[in-house]
């Protein structure tokens, strides 16, 4: 059976492009900020009130940890070696070597403890502007990996590339609306699981119904997200034919600047008669085909538009 590919991590795109960048370069930094916050059970801390106390305490347990003396030991086997080998000015630039060296690991280890103590640091202060593929149950995941394949797939395409639907922004409308559905999907797998938690997977007949509007609830919000998958899904299928139509038109725009060797070719091989009506279909298709590509480029504004306007970027507040 075919494995189905996990979402990659969806960041909030009104991020700071520094913070942004470190938070997405520190996957680990992420898990384990996301990881403490779920054991404490509590909510991520809003900015500048700076590292919870367990984080805290195992930063200060990395700085606790006993240095290993083998270099140290292997140093001094240098040293002695150099001494006996060379007179005191080998033995100066022994030491002088080796203490750049030492000076380097040590200001790459500071370099990198920072780096890390403040990615953590961050992690956990925006801590609820980024969604983990952890984050979610089976479907959420699904449904979060079909909406960034399909904005993928619309930024990735010739025409958006080429200016050519660029009336809607899709750079910013497309990982806007992405993350929306992301931290609806974050929502709905945490107050799934919570419900799983809470009610008795036997229930006596006479109250299962009491828990059903909960459950119909739950269904309802996986249902209305699903259908704005789609409609991302159908945006991007209509991007993908347009695609094909712009690559065939480029191809006709080629052999367009060619049809004077053609009509040429059907005048010395083919009677007077037939050849005319051949030409004007050589030009008849060309129109077509130059037709057909406006409509559907048309037709994606038209998508692109409505799915904008129906969709989840401007309601920021749920």
């Amino acid at each position: 059976m075919r494995q189905t590919r996990a979402p990659r991590a969806e960041f909030d795109p009104a991020l700071d492009g520094e913070v942004r960048w470190l938070l997405q370069t520190g996957p680990l930094a992420l898990r384990a900020a996301r990881a403490h916050r779920s054991r404490d059970g509590a909510p991520a801390p809003h900015p500048g009130e700076g590292r919870p106390n367990g984080l805290r305490r195992t930063a200060q347990a990395r700085g606790k940890r006993k240095a290993d003396p083998f270099p140290l030991f292997a140093l001094i086997g240098f040293l002695i070696l150099v001494a006996g080998l060379t007179d005191f000015r080998g033995l100066l630039v022994a030491l002088a070597v080796a203490g750049m060296v030492a000076a380097i690991r040590w200001a790459a280890g500071e370099s990198g403890g920072r780096s890390e103590r403040r990615r953590a640091a961050l992690a956990v202060e925006h801590g609820d502007r980024y969604v983990l593929p952890e984050d979610l149950d089976r479907d959420c995941a699904d449904l979060l990996r079909r909406a960034q394949e399909a904005a993928d797939s619309v930024l990735a395409s010739e025409i958006n590339r080429a200016g050519l639907i660029d009336t809607i922004d899709n750079a910013v409308t497309l990982p806007e609306e992405t993350w929306q559905i992301a931290r609806r999907l974050a929502r709905i797998s945490a107050v799934a699981a919570e419900h799983r938690r809470i009610v008795p997977r036997d229930l006596p007949y006479e109250v299962s119904q009491a828990f059903t509007p909960y459950d119909d609830a739950l269904a309802a919000a996986l249902s209305a997200l699903t259908t704005r998958v789609r409609a991302l899904e159908d945006y991007a299928l209509q991007v993908y034919r347009a695609d094909q139509v712009y690559r065939a038109f480029q191809q006709l725009e080629v052999l367009t600047e060619r049809t004077p060797d053609y009509q040429d070719l059907l005048a010395e091989t083919v009677p007077g008669a037939d050849a005319a009506p051949r030409v004007e279909r050589l030009a008849d298709q060309a129109a077509e085909v130059r037709e057909t590509f406006r409509r559907s480029v048309a037709e994606v504004r038209r998508t692109g538009a409505g799915l904008i306007g129906g969709g989840l970027s401007e309601d920021p507040g749920t």
